[in-house]
């Protein structure tokens, strides 16, 4: 090699290093620019001024627990005993809670030395361990009461309003009631409601026991009861999710049903005319470049809401999916077995039907039985826009603020709901395309 070829060699060579440096060190940079640029875009430190830990953490404490409402009607006197607060939940007549005690002065002990009286004269007293006694009166709509201008954190105080919240419970004041929430572990009646005869009766004695209710077996009372429930409503809960995977199984199989022949259509070998061809891959294009979410709310406006419109969005969203894949295996498929049943004399609706579709089942059972899975959790907010299935539920709970165990129960449902189906995608699968090993 000559000197000047030399020279040529390691310049060339300099600049391929130089190149290679340029890039270990601009790549690095730009995505360190990007997260600058996010981390001011998106506000993340107004974001971190403005999270609230206390309400995330009632939150999370409110989808494992339930609370007790003690209520009493400042303009009538009466005092109610309701779970969450719901006349669904309301404790009978003559019952109340053992931490509740007394008649002309009630006592409500929340525990670790929080004590609450409701006092005559729309008066109440409150006991907090390390705190002055707070006495507070309702005058109408205004409130009167001892606490010091300097309040702890945990109290917030008006002329209208008092709301204390300690470990233990809260307690809120008005003119019109007052109210005091403790708070317990678990979901409470979430078998049998209070008017139930199996309430608070174990497994062994509806199992085993005399009968709870002369005109009914325990066994297919205690289901009725369950399965009617006020407070959880398992039967509307049940038909809700039948509702979410109806409405995944009549788009996605729908959608199927109608990409295989366009399949056809947009597959060059199978479709000679390029004019016929570009206008189905553009159809294709259009449904599926439009979200389902966008389908449904399109298709809500025409047709109001309800489960059918959403399994229509589904279904037109997957059309264009399910035609790009199927017309893109049709191009794929081998001719030789085209060409073996052609010489049969078969047709040509023949040669697809025992030449084509049996190369084209593994992919299109495998595509099915997966948007079918993938149907599933989407239908779930579909239902939410649509009003139908689960979602619409579990946008109902929690728009209320209040009943976030039902929010946990209906999460706790729809995860199990999406594992069953992607158990049941799997063995459907195996069953009719095989494993391989």
């Amino acid at each position: 090699m000559s000197a000047m070829d030399l020279g040529a060699t390691k310049f060339e060579a300099e600049k391929l290093f130089q190149r290679k440096r340029l890039i270990g060190f601009g790549i690095p940079a730009v995505i360190a620019v990007y997260f600058i640029y996010i981390f001011f875009a998106f506000d993340l430190p107004g974001l971190a001024g403005r999270a609230n830990l206390d309400n995330a953490v009632t939150l999370a404490s409110d989808s494992w627990s339930y609370k007790v409402h003690v209520t009493r009607d400042n303009r009538t006197g009466e005092i109610s005993y309701a779970v969450e607060g719901e006349r669904k939940g309301t404790y009978p007549e003559g019952q109340r809670p053992d931490w509740v005690s007394g008649d002309e002065v009630t006592t409500i002990d929340l525990g670790r030395g929080h004590i609450v009286r409701y006092l005559p004269d729309n008066r109440t007293e409150i006991e907090i361990p390390g705190y002055q006694l707070i006495e507070v009166q309702a005058q109408g709509r205004s409130l009167t009461t001892n606490l010091p201008a300097d309040l702890p954190d945990w109290i917030s105080a008006s002329n209208r309003r008092v709301g204390i919240t300690t470990p233990e419970g809260r307690i809120t004041l008005t003119g019109a009631r007052t109210e005091v929430f403790n708070y317990f572990a678990g979901w409470e009646l979430f078998w049998f409601t209070f008017d139930s005869p199996y309430h608070g009766q174990s497994l062994a004695t509806i199992l085993f026991g005399e009968r709870l209710d002369p005109e009914r077996s325990n066994l297919s009372g205690a289901f009725s009861d369950w399965w009617n429930n006020a407070m959880w409503r398992h039967k509307d809960v049940a038909w809700a999710i039948g509702e979410t995977i109806l409405m995944a199984f009549l788009g996605t199989m729908g959608a199927a049903i109608i990409a295989l022949p366009l399949g056809f259509l947009a597959a060059k070998r199978f479709s000679p005319f390029m004019l016929l061809r570009a206008a189905t891959r553009r159809l294709f294009d259009f449904v599926r470049g439009v979200d389902a979410l966008i389908w449904t709310v399109v298709l809500a406006r025409a047709f109001g809401p309800g489960p059918l419109t959403g399994a229509l969005a589904i279904l037109i969203t997957d059309t264009g999916t399910f035609g790009k894949i199927f017309s893109e295996a049709l191009e794929n498929v081998d001719q030789k077995q085209i060409e073996g049943v052609s010489s049969t004399g078969a047709k040509p609706l023949q040669r697809y039907r025992f030449g084509v579709i049996p190369q084209l089942v593994p992919v299109l059972l495998a595509q099915i039985l997966y948007f079918l899975e993938s149907n599933t959790r989407s239908a779930t907010i579909i239902g939410a826009i649509t009003g139908g299935g689960i979602g619409l539920m579990l946008t109902q709970a929690i728009q209320t603020q209040k009943d976030w165990e039902e929010v946990a129960y209906y999460i706790v449902l729809i995860i199990t709901m999406v594992m069953f189906m992607d158990w049941f995608s799997g063995w459907l699968r195996g069953k009719l395309i095989g494993r391989k090993d």
